[in-house]
């Protein structure tokens, strides 16, 4: 697992998206799994917070289209 600092005016999404290039659902939720006392410094982080990165794929995997004639 890999951590990083946080930038004054971050938010959780910010952060990811800049990181990970992902910001959807699951990683925004083992994130917070992982850093459970994050949420405390509320929804803008101040600069200097350490933040560990949950580990996945760069590029979420892409679901195929539901047609109606599948």
């Amino acid at each position: 697992m890999r951590r990083v600092r946080s930038i004054a005016g971050d938010s959780v999404n910010l952060l990811l998206y800049r990181e990970l290039e992902r910001c959807d659902d699951l990683v925004e939720a083992a994130l917070w799994r992982l850093n459970p006392g994050l949420a405390e410094w509320g929804p803008v982080l101040p600069a200097g917070v350490w933040v560990v990165l949950p580990e996945v794929d760069l590029k979420p995997v892409a679901t195929p289209p539901v047609s109606a004639w599948d």
